[in-house]
């Protein structure tokens, strides 16, 4: 085991000298890294599907039964779809929406391998391609666009003088038949990128991954949007995948009304103060239990808490596919917590997330589009309020599916892009969403050690006040401090004997600690008696305790 640590931290000093020497990182085509990428990317292609679009119908095709056409589904109705043979052709990728201010109409603004393609979804079951800004200078599995003054601003990773195309949406307004358009700009101070964020309320734009700034926040001004001007970099930390830039009204009165920045970058959660352009301050560099590739995430609207994905902790699981969000608390910017993990029950990897109102809108390649309601995220407890899988033939931990997601159109819909299915547009009802847990939480909160290689030990919580026996859905949320989680076996034993598994021993898996909650379809067990956490450590030289376990009726 002493062994196993040695060789860790000589691999996390090789990944510290690979993002200083290696500017874009994970996605970089001239690393060891950026080359993997794409070849776990690779291995799942599929070519686009050769399905008919869905338009027309009056009125959708609504989710009944669980499905809605071909597509398996829960409180999300079926608008429209255009695969990607009839928007430009190509994969899909990411995905963003415009909303004409003048007119009110609404635009998905798709990314392909080839191209952007605009189209109007105004009226949703008839979409209307209005054409494809091309990409620029080659094909890139990688293309992310956001919008700011009615301006489209777009980069791809992987081609060397891509740069930022800026394309004027109000153009979108005259266009009566598909077409091919050119850039109303391009910038040029870096050349790939592998995303974009934008923060509408100071005007800043910040690519991400570039090959500049040593793969952190290209930062450019585009308050002017025709004439964007270079600002300054992110560096201190490396490679950033995404981020989210806020002026910031959160918890942490220090920096109210300060312009701040939470990267997903790679292993950590790194939030640093943007406010002055030439001299960006980082606040905090934190990592979690369970990182493999930190990849994504959003603020709560309170920006009290984040929300975030780690695009690989499922794929690198032996055991455990389910999709996974991490769930922070940011009272303290300079010492953000983690709090808890979501565990999905489908199993998948999950790739963006938005969030809008009580609800995150997550994009899980396989798994579809997955809404969780978001209303306990204080107590580190999220329920799923509904989802649209567009990619019905499996599940799995593997690239296929759903891209991304745009939730944000005032008329409800949500947008999704798929790889291979192309533009998909459904109708959350989260009016009919399950309601969170009311049966009650019990909770032990006194520490348990867990003996070095040696006998399995339990925690006991007694429910009481329960009626008939308990749900399909028990929550059992876990908090295990440890130096080496792969030694631990987890189980939870019903008031019968009971046992189920949480977690099996995976001895490759050297991340601290076990902090996350479980889904158990527990409904054949009684609900009222005496539950137990427990656990085993089946390996030598790692210690650690049972911090604290509950259970949520």
């Amino acid at each position: 085991m002493r062994f196993r640590r040695i060789s860790g931290l000589m691999l996390l000093m090789a990944g510290v000298l690979a993002v200083s020497t290696a500017p874009a990182g994970a996605h970089d085509p001239e690393t060891p890294e950026g080359q993997a990428a794409a070849r776990a990317f690779m291995a799942d292609y599929e070519p686009a599907d050769r399905r008919a679009p869905i338009t027309g119908t009056v009125a959708g095709v609504p989710c009944v039964n669980g499905k809605a056409d071909i597509y398996p589904c829960k409180n999300v109705d079926l608008v429209s779809v255009l695969p990607l043979s009839s928007i430009g052709g190509g994969n899909g990728n990411d995905i963003w929406g415009w909303t004409d201010p003048t007119t009110q109409k609404e635009y998905a603004i798709v990314g392909r391998t080839n191209g952007t393609a605009f189209v109007d979804i105004s009226t949703a079951t008839s979409p209307k391609y209005l054409g494809n800004l091309p990409s620029n200078g080659g094909s890139s599995t990688w293309r992310d666009m956001k919008v700011y003054k009615d301006h489209a601003f777009i980069v791809a990773d992987q081609i060397s003088g891509h740069g930022m195309q800026v394309f004027d949406l109000t153009r979108l307004r005259t266009v009566t038949s598909a077409q091919t358009f050119t850039a109303d700009k391009l910038y040029t101070g870096f050349g790939p990128a592998h995303n974009i964020a934008i923060n509408e309320e100071t005007g800043y734009a910040y690519a991400i991954g570039s090959n500049t700034c040593s793969g952190g926040p290209h930062m450019v001004d585009i308050r002017t949007p025709k004439s964007p001007v270079n600002a300054g970099c992110v560096s201190q930390d490396g490679y950033t995948h995404d981020n989210q830039c806020v002026v910031y009204r959160g918890p942490d009165t220090r920096y109210t009304g300060r312009e701040i920045c939470f990267n997903s970058n790679e292993d950590t959660l790194t939030i640093v103060d943007v406010t002055t352009k030439s001299n960006p301050v980082q606040l905090s560099r934190t990592g979690y239990s369970g990182a493999q590739y930190s990849h994504q995430g959003w603020l709560t609207e309170n920006q009290k808490y984040f929300l975030m994905d780690d695009e690989l902790d499922e794929q690198r699981s032996a055991t455990d596919k389910k999709t996974k969000t991490y769930i922070w608390d940011l009272t303290s910017l300079t010492a953000p917590r983690h709090t808890g993990t979501y565990s999905s029950p489908a199993e998948s990897i999950d790739h963006n997330m938005y969030v809008k109102g009580d609800y995150v809108y997550q994009a899980n390649y396989r798994a579809g589009l997955r809404i969780l309601d978001i209303k306990n995220v204080a107590s580190a407890s999220l329920t799923e309020a509904g989802y649209f899988d567009i990619y019905p033939s499996a599940d799995g931990a593997q690239f296929n599916g759903a891209w991304s997601t745009y939730p944000y159109f005032p008329s409800g819909n949500v947008v999704v892009n798929g790889i291979e299915q192309g533009l998909v547009v459904v109708k959350p009802n989260l009016g009919t969403s399950e309601p969170p847990p009311t049966g009650g939480k019990f909770e032990n909160t006194n520490n348990v050690n867990i003996p070095d290689l040696g006998a399995a030990i339990t925690s006991d919580i007694t429910v009481t006040g329960q009626t008939g026996n308990a749900p399909a859905t028990l929550q059992v949320a876990v908090d295990i401090k440890h130096s080496w989680r792969g030694d631990l076996v987890i189980d939870l034993v019903a008031p019968d004997g009971t046992a189920y598994r949480l977690k099996n021993s995976s001895g490759n898996d050297s991340a601290d600690n076990v902090i996350t909650t479980y889904t158990v379809n527990a409904s054949t067990e009684v609900a009222n008696g005496t539950w137990k956490l427990k656990v085993q450590d089946v390996a030598r030289y790692d210690t650690g305790y049972i911090d604290a376990w509950s259970l949520q009726f």
